[in-house]
Formats: C-alpha cells, structure tokens, sequence
C-alpha cells in the first residue's frame, strides 16, 4: 500500500488529548491529528523522532496527520485505519494463503450490530474478517489492546455468532511494525477483550496475526508470527 505524502520529519513533543499531539516542525511547534485511539504511551516519548503528512481540508483543527514514529531505527505506523484495507490488498493479491480462493472482497459489511472490516465471498461460502491495529511490541511479543476496548470485545463476540451459525470468521492482527515475533492478547489492559478472544478462538474463531513492513512510502502485510492464546 502506498503512503500518500509527502510526509515530512518532525519531532514529538506531546500528546494534548486522545486524538491531538504537539510536535516540533521546522523549529515550530504545530498541532497533529493522531489516528489512533490508543494509549501509545512507548511510542510517544518527548524528543522521538515522527513523521507528519500536511492536510488541507476545511474546517479541520489541525492542519497535520502524525503518521509514524521512529523507535530504535525503524519505523511504526500509527494508523489505526489501515490495518482493514492493508488485509483486503493482501487477500486480492493473493499474499494470504489463510484467504485464498475468494472471488469477491467487500470492506466496512454490516453483520449483526456491527461493521466487520472485510467480508470474502467465494465458492466455499463467507469468511468474515475483523482486523486490528497493533502498535505494542515489548521483548518481541505484539500486543493488542493497549487501552480497554468493549468495541473490540464486540466484534469477537459477533465473529463467535457468525461461525456458530456455520460461516467462516476470522480476526487478524495487523502488528504495524517489523520487530514483532509473536502476538498475544494484552490482559493486563484489557482482560475482558483477551477472555472473549479466547472463547471465541475456542468456538471456531480462527485468529492469526501478521507483522508489517514499513518505510515512509510503503507498508505491506509481510510475515504471519504465531498467536500465543
């Protein structure tokens, strides 16, 4: 997937709100959208280095996205609204062996209560896919979630009704960085979300988790690590 740019260097110098960060741009300091509702609290540490795409539309408060954050040289994503099309272009191009033989590759399908990400459709029936945003790593494990999310508890939920009722469902991690090795559900942020995976996993939920690669162009589903459940 290609990163609209051009993104330009800046450096971190605060998180004012959930979706509002201050960074230091050019020696000025300027306001920054973050797509990303979560805590982030390892990556955004004063002085790290980011990068922010300008974004002219009207009426907007901040006239920059906060993109990626350098950690240890390399770079994450931050945006929690790539991981769904990220996977919808792996299944198309056929990079997902877990998703091969779909013909027909829908985004954003209602199921239930909720909105699930993908829906594959193929001559074996429907697969329904949730994808998650993963930005947490510490000691090579990928984690998810890093704030409590019930909307995410949700979304296992209605995946686990799916599969019951005898369609295919799936929840895919999306670790927005390389250095993952493995993935487990983080319980001490939000134990409900990881107990409800667990079940649902259990019931037929098939769960896998892939690590990105990333550069200021580019990201890409690359590697499938292991799931620790």
């Amino acid at each position: 997937m290609h990163i609209p740019g051009p993104l330009l260097p800046a450096t971190f110098l605060r998180r004012d709100n959930r979706f509002r960060a201050t960074v230091l741009l050019e020696g000025t300091e300027v306001a920054a959208h973050v797509p990303n509702s979560g805590r982030l609290h390892e990556l955004f540490v004063p002085g790290r280095p980011v990068l922010v795409r300008p974004v002219a539309k009207p009426r907007r408060k901040t006239a920059y996205d906060l993109v990626m954050v350098r950690v240890d040289g390399q770079l994450v994503s931050l945006d929690a609204r790539l991981p769904a099309p990220l996977v919808a272009e792996a299944v198309r191009e056929g990079r997902l062996a877990e998703f091969t033989g779909y013909t027909q590759v829908r985004e954003e399908v209602r199921l239930e209560h909720s909105r699930i990400d993908v829906l594959l459709e193929g001559p074996s029936g429907r697969c329904w896919v949730e994808a998650k945003s993963v930005t947490l790593v510490e000691e090579g494990t990928a984690y998810f979630p890093d704030a409590v999310t019930a909307r995410g508890k949700r979304h296992v939920e209605t995946l686990a009704r799916a599969v019951a009722r005898g369609e295919r469902g799936a929840i895919v991690f999306v670790v927005q960085r390389e250095d993952a090795q493995r993935f487990a559900p983080h319980d001490a942020s939000d134990p409900a979300f990881g107990q409800a995976l667990r079940a649902a996993a259990r019931a037929g939920v098939e769960v896998y988790a892939y690590r990105c690669r990333v550069t200021p162009d580019t990201i890409e589903i690359a590697e499938r690590i292991p799931v620790l459940l």
